[in-house]
Parts: structure tokens; C-alpha cells; sequence
């Protein structure tokens, strides 16, 4: 039995219209890729034009600034400004509310202007360093990362507006210091013309500086040459004074040592006196025979000291015999005593320090000789004397006292003089170290005007030159004043607007679209006519069974099969524009065309269903689903396909939806449209392609086994 293809599709629409149900699932499956499209498209049609609904936390923590005299308020200017540009649904709330409504999800995100706001706009007219201004925004990713992306944009806006306004007041006062400048180089002009006719005068008076400075230290080095003059004298002064006071030392230690003697003598004098006269004058042949035995006894003592020295050499003569012996014998002996030689070396080194010390007090022992000589002349003397005596001591006794009043006297007149001598001691000191210090202030004094007579020279010069600096100065101030602008207020606005944005973007977009939504249709409307041929699919059977079983061609099977479906899913792709277009006032320039198009995608997506649906059966079904995963993801519908992964990349150009993307774009925008050419021709290959693997799928399906009697998976 052969069936024509049309009247088979019309069979297979037939069967859907025997009752009511079956009616109304035939028109569901032309509005349900509207419930797809018409649903997400409405959804984001345009979202930044309903941002002011979003609402954001606004924190003004900035207090006002003084700068050139007036009062800078940027945070309470800028948050008037965003309330009256509505970007977002701002509420003015404190630190603490906005990071909690963040953190909670009652605010999206919080937008805080400093406390330094203001100061840091204003401090590059205020003294110090210039600082930027900062604004603080707060995000919470898990409220919304989409919107926090978006808002990040909006801000980084909202922050250059801001900068640009600030540089612009800094550039105006720029300006205006240029004309202030201009009036003080004037002025300094001026002013350094008077300091060049001043620096003239100086220069005179540092000459005559300068020759007095040299009169001066001509006169420092002679005072010098006096005052060092002085100072030599001193110090021999000095030298003579300390001399003398040993001298007065010595006589005061001497007279005291004196008077002390003589106080001594006298008190022996008196008690000798007392005792002695007496016995003198009953004594006295006794006293004579006993003087005339000292003498002979002295006589004696002279003899001795002179036989002494010749005695001790013969003794250390003695001794070196001795030791000789000694060695002669502990040679002949050796196992006496070694102690023997040691004592025969004491024995000499003994007899040789008496003989040297005997030689040493060799003048001693004359004086000693003389002495007793003396003292036996004395003696003999004494006891001529002796009957005398008594006379002649109490004379001596009244001869000491006399002595002794005046050692005393002496005693006290030595220390006077010492006292004296030691005062004149030091203040001579003092002087020679005053006269010291003078001679060095004097050197100092003389180098100084040395220095200040230079000085006044170099400064004499550094005048002249100063004074011809000073003209170069006035005439260059004077140029300089010609080359600064001094600018009007409206020059002012126009440099300051150009100096603070001296970059400005212009940018110009070909085939602009009018929103978000229109932008996003040449994505959602193709994935929606997938969406909808696999839900035909599951509604229709993609092969008549009765076809499968006749003697019709396989070809002409599978165009029946597709034919019914073809016809819903153009339905559907012009019911979604007609909404999209009615509902939410799409624009496109090619709208024919766009219909057409979405036809020949409809019906190649369609023809690849029903081939997978033909071939697999219902596992078909998981491999359509799998291919609308695919597309999704390598349709480049929102990113450029750069931004996605190799493999996406690599599997586009084998996906009939990205064709179908990239020339929807440019039948709603408009523009060069080969891309709709090519999605054409490509879309064309993939329904002849479907259709010519379903009818080798129905080829095949004419064969019944196992399988197909007893499927494994049913769905």
C-alpha cells in the first residue's frame, strides 16, 4: 500500500482532533516554547530599568571640610545626587543597620561615604599632602552575585563622576592661583628691583666692613704679643714665687723644729743646771781626772778606727784561703758534705760585704778618728776647764733662755712669711692663668677678625654679585609676570571641565538593540523552538506506524512523520514573535525574514528530533535533551564563545543553534546579514540530513526483533 507523505501527516493531525483533550494538547504544543520564550524573555526584558526597585543601604558618615575659605559637604552632595538619580531604591540607614540588612538579605548591598570624604576631596586646596577620596560598597554574593556584578559597574561609574567632579574644583583653583601668581610676580618684580638697590648699599657698607675688620686684627695681634710678653713674666713669677715658698717652708718647719729645740734645750739646761752646778762646784778635781780619761780613752777609740779598713781586708784574705781550702777539699772528698762550700761562699760573701761596708764608711770612720780626736781635745780641755765650769754653765743657762724667746719669735715670723709667700703663690698662679686666657681669647680674638676680614671681602663680593642677580631676578620676575595667564572665570570653567576629563570616551554602537531582552531573544527564542519540537515529539509519533508498515518508500515515511510537526513548530516559532512582539514591543529590522527563518529552524530541529526519536526510540528522547544541554552551552548566547571552554569552542560549528543564534542576532539588529545566509544553508543541510537518517531509521525499524518487542527502558 502506498500513502502519499501529506495525507499521512494530515492523518497523524486527524488523530489529534478526535475529541477535546487531544484539541487542546495540539494548540498547547504551539503555546508551550511561548511559555518558554515569552516567560525568561519577559523576565529579563530590561533590568536596569528597574534597578531603582533594588534596594541598596545608603551610609553618610562624612562630615563637612574647609577649604579656600568655604565649606566643602561632598558626602551629603553626592548622596542627594544618587537619591535623585534613583539607580537603585536607596535607604538611609546607620553602619550598623546597613551590615546587618547585607548580611540578612533585606538590603543587596551598602554604599558608605566616609567620615574624610569631604576633607579628602578638598585636600588638594588645603595645605598638607592630597589624599583621594575613597567610597566603601558592600557586597554579599550569596544575596545575588549577578546584581553585585551589575552593581560594581554602576559604582565604578557613580566613582569616576565623583573624581571627575572633584579634579574639577581642584583644576578651577589651579586656575585661579594662575592669576593670583600673575599679580604676586608683579610685586616680586617690584620688590626685587628695591632688594638690587639694597644689595648696592651693602655691598658699600661690606667694604668698609671689611677694611675696619683688617684694622682690627692688626690690632688683636699686638695685644697678643703683649699679653703673651705678660704671661712669660708671670710664669717666671710663678717659677721665682714657688721657689722662695720652699724656702719659706723649709724656714718655717725650720724655726718651728728651732724653737722646739731650743724650749727642749732650755728645760735640759735648767734641770742640768740645777743638778750640774752644784755637783760642779763640789766635784770638780773629780771631773777633771775623769775628762782626762775620756781623753785617753778617745785617744784609743781614733787608733782603732784607723787600724779598721786594713783588718777587714786581711780578713776577707783569710776567708778566700779558706774557701779554697774547702773546694781542695770536697775535691779530694766528694762524699762530704756539699753544704761546706756553700758555708765557705757565705763565709767570703760575708767577709767581703764587712770589707765593703768597711770601705763605704771609710770617711765615717776618719770622722770617727777625727771625732774622738776632738772629743780627747775636748776633754783635756773640760778638765783644764773643769774648776771653772760652773760659772760658765749658769752664764750658758741664762744665754739659752735668751735663745729661746727668740726662737720663738722666729718660729712666728717664719710661719707669717710662709703664709704670705703661699697667698702670693697662688694669686701669681691665678694671674698666669688669667694672662693664659687672655692669650688665647686674644688669639681667637685676632683669628676672628682674620675670618670677618675674609668674610667681609667674600661678602662684598657675594653682595656685587647678589646686586647684579637681584636685576636679573627683577627682569626675569617681570617676564614671567607677562607669560602667566591670568584667566577670566569662564576660561576657568573650560580648562578646569577639559584638565579634569582630558579623556573622553566616544563611543558609537552599530545596530544598537533596545534592551536586555532584545539583546537576549536571539537566544531564548531558538532554545524555546528546541524545547517545543521535543515536546511535539512526545505528543506525536516522529513515524506513522501504519506507514512503517506499508510498501511506502522510507523517504516519504519519514517526510509524513515530520510533516505534522513542521506545521506546529512553525506555528509556534510565529506565535512567540507575535507575543514578543505585541507583549513586549520587540523590534527587529527584518521581520519577514526573522519569520521565515524560525520557520527553517523549527523545521530543522524537528527533522533531528524525529530522527533521534526514530532511531532510539525512547531513549531518543534523552539524546535530544542531551543535545539541548549542548547547544545551550556552545551557543554563545549570553558570552562570546572565546570566554567558554575548548571542548564548547570545538563543538559549535557542529550545533544547528548556534547558526540559528548568530543570525537571529542580525535579523533583529540588522547589520551585515551573510551570517543569515550561512545559518540558512547550514540549518538547510541538517533538515535534509535529519530527514535522510530517519528515513534510514525507518529502513531499519521495518525489521522487528526482540528489542523492539521487549524494550529494556520505556519512558
Amino acid at each position: 500500500m502506498r500513502l502519499p507523505a501529506l495525507s499521512t501527516g494530515r492523518l497523524e493531525l486527524r488523530r489529534l482532533r478526535r475529541n477535546r483533550l487531544t484539541r487542546v494538547v495540539l494548540a498547547g504544543l504551539v503555546f508551550l516554547p511561548l511559555l518558554y520564550a515569552g516567560l525568561y524573555l519577559w523576565s529579563y526584558w530590561d533590568p536596569y530599568a528597574r534597578l531603582k526597585h533594588v534596594p541598596v543601604a545608603l551610609v553618610n558618615e562624612d562630615r563637612p571640610a574647609r577649604a579656600d575659605g568655604r565649606t566643602v559637604n561632598a558626602g551629603a552632595d553626592l548622596a542627594r545626587e544618587l537619591e535623585e538619580r534613583r539607580i537603585f531604591d536607596w535607604k538611609r540607614v546607620g553602619e550598623r543597620a546597613a551590615r546587618d540588612g547585607v548580611r540578612s538579605g533585606e538590603y543587596y548591598m551598602a554604599l558608605t561615604i566616609p567620615a574624610d570624604f569631604s576633607a579628602r576631596i578638598a585636600s588638594p586646596s588645603a595645605t598638607g599632602t592630597p589624599s583621594a577620596a575613597g567610597l566603601r560598597l558592600e557586597l554579599n554574593d550569596a544575596n545575588n552575585y549577578v546584581l553585585s556584578t551589575l552593581a560594581e559597574s554602576v559604582f565604578k561609574e557613580i566613582s569616576t563622576a565623583a573624581g571627575t567632579e572633584a579634579i574639577d574644583g581642584y583644576f578651577d583653583q589651579i586656575f585661579i592661583s594662575f592669576g593670583k601668581l600673575h599679580g604676586k610676580l608683579d610685586e616680586a618684580a617690584n620688590g626685587a628691583g628695591k632688594l638690587a638697590d639694597g644689595s648696592d648699599e651693602a655691598e658699600q657698607g661690606a667694604g668698609k666692613l671689611a677694611k675696619g675688620a683688617d684694622d682690627a686684627e692688626q690690632g688683636a695681634g699686638r695685644l697678643k704679643g703683649g699679653i703673651d710678653q705678660a704671661e712669660n713674666g708671670s710664669e717666671r713669677l710663678t717659677s721665682g714665687l714657688a721657689t722662695l715658698r720652699e724656702g719659706t717652708e723649709r724656714l718655717a718647719d725650720g724655726s718651728r723644729e728651732l724653737s722646739g729645740g731650743t724650749q727642749r734645750l732650755v728645760a735640759a739646761v735648767d734641770r742640768a743646771s740645777g743638778t750640774a752646778v752644784p755637783l760642779l762646784r763640789t766635784h770638780a778635781p773629780e771631773i777633771r781626772e775623769t775628762a782626762l780619761g775620756v781623753a785617753k780613752s778617745a785617744d784609743a777609740l781614733a787608733a782603732a778606727a784607723d787600724r779598721l779598713p786594713a783588718r777587714t781586708g786581711k780578713a776577707v784574705e783569710r776567708a778566700e784561703k779558706a774557701r779554697a781550702e774547702v773546694e781542695e777539699y770536697l775535691r779530694e772528698h766528694p762524699d762530704a758534705s756539699p753544704g761546706l762550700r756553700d758555708a765557705a761562699r757565705e763565709v767570703v760573701a760575708a767577709a767581703r760585704q764587712v770589707d765593703a761596708f768597711v770601705g763605704d764608711q771609710a770617711g765615717g770612720l776618719r770622722r770617727v778618728a777625727d771625732e774622738a780626736r776632738a772629743a780627747a781635745s775636748a776633754a783635756r780641755k773640760i778638765a783644764a776647764d773643769a774648776p771653772a765650769l760652773a760659772d760658765r754653765i749658769e752664764r750658758a743657762q741664762r744665754d739659752v733662755h735668751r735663745l729661746g724667746d727668740g726662737a720663738r719669735q722666729v718660729a712666728a715670723g717664719a710661719a707669717r712669711v710662709d703664709g704670705g709667700t703661699a697667698r702670693l703663690l697662688a694669686g701669681s698662679a691665678d694671674l698666669t692663668g688669667g694672662l693664659g686666657t687672655l692669650s688665647t681669647g686674644a688669639g681667637d680674638l685676632r683669628t676672628g677678625l682674620g675670618e670677618l676680614s675674609g668674610g667681609a671681602v667674600s661678602l662684598e663680593k657675594a653682595l656685587g654679585q647678589i646686586s647684579g642677580g637681584n636685576r636679573e631676578l627683577a627682569g626675569g620676575l617681570a617676564d614671567g609676570a607677562k607669560q602667566v595667564p591670568a584667566y577670566g572665570a569662564d576660561e576657568r570653567a573650560d580648562r578646569a571641565g577639559m584638565m579634569s576629563d582630558p579623556v573622553r570616551l566616544v563611543s558609537t554602537t552599530d545596530n544598537k538593540v533596545a534592551n536586555y531582552g532584545t539583546g537576549f531573544a536571539p537566544f531564548f527564542v531558538p532554545l524555546s523552538l528546541w524545547v517545543g519540537g521535543m515536546i511535539i515529539y512526545m505528543v506525536l509519533r516522529p513515524v506513522n506506524p501504519r506507514a512503517l508498515a506499508s510498501t511506502a518508500p522510507a523517504w516519504r515515511v519519514a517526510l509524513a512523520g515530520w510533516l505534522p510537526a513542521a506545521l506546529l513548530g512553525c506555528g509556534q516559532a510565529v506565535v512567540v514573535l507575535a507575543v514578543l512582539r505585541l507583549g513586549l514591543d520587540l523590534h527587529a529590522r527584518h521581520w519577514p525574514g526573522l519569520i521565515a527563518f524560525l520557520c527553517l529552524t523549527s523545521a530543522a530541529f524537528l527533522a533531528i528530533i524525529q530522527w533521534v526519536n526514530a532511531r532510539w526510540g525512547t531513549l531518543g528522547r534523552v539524546v535530544a535533551l542531551v543535545l539541548l544541554m549542548l547547544q545551550l552551552t556552545s551557543a554563545a548566547g549570553t558570552y562570546p564563545i572565546q570566554t567558554s571552554p575548548e571542548f564548547f569552542q570545538v563543538i559549535r560549528p557542529f550545533m544547528p543553534m548556534s547558526w540559528a543564534v548568530d543570525a537571529v542576532r542580525h535579523l533583529i539588529a540588522g547589520g551585515d546579514q551573510t551570517a543569515v545566509w550561512q545559518g540558512m544553508a547550514v540549518l538547510a543541510a541538517f533538515l535534509a540530513g535529519g530527514l535522510a537518517l530517519t528515513a534510514l531509521a525507518v529502513r531499519r525499524n521495518r525489521v522487528w526483533t526482540i528489542a523492539r518487542l521487549h524494550p529494556v527502558l520505556e519512558l
